[in-house]
């Protein structure tokens, strides 16, 4: 078995570069016919017979010997017991990582105003926290406490009344550093589901799963599917495609750092993308041997050769200033800018979901406890997203309130408007507002 790479080489000054750019980049959910319709009968099992379905999934598909849904519920001890399993120097890093994301969203939080004008008319905008939240989070080996604190605390900190997390525990496998992390966040309840028959217990509610206002977090494709189709009946954070990062590097940064941070992201699956931009093609030279040199060292090594294989690049560019202009086309998830003025560039990127701002800021520091949100917009939907906050869950309802004086004025306004459009109702809705002046015109 042979840990070498392939990576792929291209150069902007190609002129099929933008073509060979467009494949590298094309992603295509694998939610097919079949996943699309299984999915669709979970849920519609799940709106029909509640907990007995989701006992039902979960023995099926987590191996799980539940014989009522009270085996699949986990009470606020079980998640302080948590707390106890764990070691110290874990639970000293959650809680150092909580209190940062914690205190970086404290300053999203919005609020409400109005202003009145002249003639006592008061407009204005309304802020309040959803009712409820949904959290999935994967569970069994692959799980991941750093998305617990990313998506419960922003919700906190808005002001949720409850948070409820959904957690699969296949084959009864139980992950402490999950259920330590939905303590420290201040989850309220917690359910051993997952899958689509968890997203649709959140969405439509059971007898013991209460129906959510918005479900968020990761999940493979049968949760991404679920979240698809219940959206309407919830809100949710977005459909996630896989995990990406764009290095930009003015050739001065240490290659097997570089190496590393194309790694960071292509260890979590083989769909991950990692590409490197750089106008220095002796650096990208480097940058491929620290790959070959580095990557026999990592314990996902199989997973990092097909990712970077499959969809990794290094990519020539004439200087920085055209490295800004492919960085802007890509619309990366995580752009790290590892040059010596990162400052000077940064009014020239206009879409990437978290920017990461010199040579030693590592894309990882952000998944974990730098404090700003990790759940960030992939696959180009930078262009028009953000990252999950506490925006996320909040409303706003607009406020308006007028004064006699003020209807009458709006009223002469919406009135020939409303006739414009021929709904009279509307207009004379407005007209009967209308207050005649001191001449009794």
């Amino acid at each position: 078995m042979t840990t070498s790479t392939a990576i792929a080489r291209l150069n902007a000054a190609d002129p099929d570069f933008a073509r060979h750019l467009d494949h590298l980049l094309s992603w295509e959910s694998v939610s097919d016919d079949a996943v699309n319709q299984r999915v669709l009968d979970i849920i519609k099992a799940v709106r029909e017979r509640g907990d007995a379905a989701l006992v039902e999934f979960t023995q099926r598909f987590d191996g799980v010997d539940a014989k009522s849904i009270d085996d699949l519920i986990l009470g606020r001890e079980r998640l302080e017991l948590a707390l106890t399993r764990i070691t110290q120097a874990q639970r000293d890093a959650l809680e150092k990582a909580a209190s940062r994301v914690r205190n970086y969203h404290e300053r999203q939080k919005q609020d409400s105003w109005s202003y009145t004008e002249a003639d006592g008319t008061v407009l204005g905008q309304k802020v309040t926290p959803l009712d409820r939240a949904g959290l999935y989070v994967p569970g069994g080996k692959a799980s991941y406490p750093s998305s617990v604190l990313m998506n419960a605390i922003p919700a906190k900190v808005a002001g949720v009344g409850e948070v409820v997390m959904v957690v699969p525990t296949p084959r009864g496998e139980v992950n402490e550093l999950v259920l330590a992390a939905a303590c420290i966040a201040g989850v309220d309840r917690v359910f051993t589901i997952g899958g689509a028959q968890a997203v649709a217990a959140l969405a439509y509610g059971t007898e013991s799963v209460p129906q959510v206002d918005k479900v968020v977090g990761p999940g493979n494709i049968y949760v991404a599917t679920a979240k698809r189709h219940v959206f309407g009946q919830v809100g949710i954070d977005m459909i996630a495609g896989p995990s990406e990062i764009l290095v930009v590097c003015d050739g001065q940064t240490d290659p097997d750092w570089i190496a590393m941070d194309l790694f960071s992201q292509a260890e979590h699956d083989e769909d991950a993308q990692s590409i490197l931009v750089s106008p220095d093609a002796a650096f990208l030279d480097k940058v491929a041997a620290s790959i070959d040199k580095l990557l026999p060292t990592m314990e996902r090594a199989e997973i990092i050769k097909t990712s970077i294989n499959g969809r990794g690049a290094l990519i020539q560019v004439r200087d920085m200033q055209q490295a800004m202009e492919v960085a802007n086309r890509i619309a990366p998830e995580h752009l790290e800018l590892s040059v010596a003025d990162p400052q000077a560039w940064l009014p020239q990127i206009r879409h990437a979901g978290a920017i990461f701002m010199g040579r030693h800021t590592s894309e990882a520091l952000g998944d974990y406890c730098a404090g700003p949100n990790h759940v960030l917009p992939t696959s180009g939907t930078a262009r028009f997203s953000s990252p999950l906050g506490v925006y996320d869950f909040q409303k706003r309802s607009s406020i308006i309130f007028c004064s006699e004086q003020g209807a009458s004025e709006l009223g002469h306004t919406a009135s020939i408007l409303a006739r414009g459009e021929s709904l009279t109702a509307h207009a004379r809705s407005a007209e009967y507002r209308i207050v005649a002046d001191k001449k009794g015109n």
